[in-house]
């Protein structure tokens, strides 16, 4: 219920936000994405804190890029947003479905309470930390969606596909779900939200998506120092 929460809150205020652009000039969008990149900084360095083995951290972060370079996630994602784009999008327009999307799905995926909510809802039936990110995912997703417009909509959709996985396997992956993994797995994501926010800010064009399979290595890392 969480989950299902999560996601029509992200598709109202999207709607809002969506709403609200015609009616922003394009100076203060322009702040209102430096602000969201600042915040996403800060989450992500925050985030980052959580982890205790440096190795594990640079392990998953190296064998993920090299997965995700080897698959190229993000020129496959990019590529089947582009087609959506050139559906939906009237020609000689300035689209920014992409951005968005990928934006705001890394953005409302990635973070701490998205793994730990998850976890927490499919483990004790407990949603309180998915209802509060629910609140401040509506929030981001009205400053968002006023700049990057219907992206970050359809982000809704991974969002409730991967919070809905981490529910339903929370409970089959318990006996490896120890804390010092959550927080491995929490400092790994953590990090990509900070090469996310230097994106937003323009400082750097780092290909998130191609990362993200370092999300999921930590534990396999941990296991294997354990041995030595």
């Amino acid at each position: 219920m969480g989950v299902i929460i999560n996601g029509i809150v992200i598709v109202i205020c999207s709607l809002i936000g969506m709403g609200l652009k015609a009616g922003i000039p394009v100076k203060i969008h322009e702040r209102l994405m430096h602000g969201i990149a600042l915040c996403v900084l800060a989450i992500g360095i925050d985030g980052t804190l959580a982890g205790e083995n440096t190795i594990v951290m640079i392990l998953s972060v190296v064998v993920g890029a090299m997965i995700g370079e080897s698959i190229d996630i993000d020129q496959k994602v990019t590529y089947g947003i582009s087609l959506i784009e050139k559906k939906i999008s009237k020609p000689g327009s300035d689209s920014q479905l992409g951005q968005g999307f990928i934006s705001a799905a890394m953005i409302f995926c990635i973070g701490s309470m998205s793994i730990l909510g998850s976890l927490e809802s499919g483990l004790t039936g407990d949603n309180t930390t998915l209802y509060t990110k629910s609140i401040l995912d509506g929030i981001t997703a009205i400053l968002l969606s006023s700049s990057l417009g219907a992206g970050v909509l359809l982000s809704a959709i991974p969002v409730i596909i991967i919070q809905g996985l981490l529910v339903i396997l929370a409970g089959f992956l318990a006996p490896i779900l120890s804390v010092a993994v959550v927080n491995e797995i929490i400092a790994v994501g953590s990090l990509l939200l900070i090469g996310l926010g230097m994106n937003i800010l323009n400082i750097t064009e780092l290909k998130i998506l191609n990362y993200t399979p370092a999300i999921f290595l930590p534990p396999i890392f941990l296991t294997l120092l354990s041995l030595f």
